[in-house]
């Protein structure tokens, strides 16, 4: 009220000079918030401290509290506006950090499994082999097995029919050893 205008500011007067009212421009919320997004939070507070402190809003009826209130509750909106987009970057890049990691360890993990599944694999097809050749094996000894069996029955026929043409040749019969085993 009793402030020279050299404290007050800049004042842009009224077309009207006889009512004596001032009219002063404050800055808008719309530019506050648009500094705050841009990310220029230190250079914001000088430029907006100097505005202010340049366009202080008083009328005549208007008092020194309301409009250092206004500062303040202009400068609170203001770094509010500025922590909460570095907040919001902050948890952009942390997200994207873990976006990373998750696609790195996803990476990993499918690589790991592919070396194993072709371990398992090659495993599979020895074990296959190994298999094979045992069951080969078990062939072959099945069929020497055979051929001695049939060497045996050959030569167990031969015995018998050389003994029965011994007794034929005699002229008597086989005779039981044991007659409590035969039929």
């Amino acid at each position: 009220m009793g402030e020279s205008g050299n404290q007050r500011g800049k004042e842009v007067e009224d077309g009207d000079t006889s009512s004596g009212v001032r009219q002063e421009y404050a800055i808008s919320p719309l530019n506050l918030c648009l500094f705050a997004i841009r990310n220029q939070f230190r250079s914001f507070l000088v430029i907006l401290s100097k505005k202010v402190k340049k366009k202080v809003l008083t009328t005549r009826t208007g008092s020194k509290e309301s409009v250092d209130r206004e500062k303040r509750l202009a400068l609170i909106r203001a770094w509010e506006e500025s922590e909460k987009t570095k907040a919001e970057n902050r948890a952009y890049k942390r997200h994207n950090a873990v976006v990373l990691w998750e696609n790195s360890k996803k990476a990993s993990a499918e690589a790991h499994l592919k070396r194993i599944e072709e371990k398992l694999d090659r495993n599979k097809a020895k074990c296959v082999e190994k298999m094979q050749n045992k069951v080969a094996e078990i062939h072959r000894t099945a069929e020497e097995k055979r051929a001695m069996i049939e060497a045996y029955k050959g030569e167990e026929f031969l015995e018998i029919e050389e003994k029965a043409a011994k007794f034929r040749t005699r002229g008597y019969s086989p005779k039981k050893y044991l007659p409590c085993f035969g039929s």
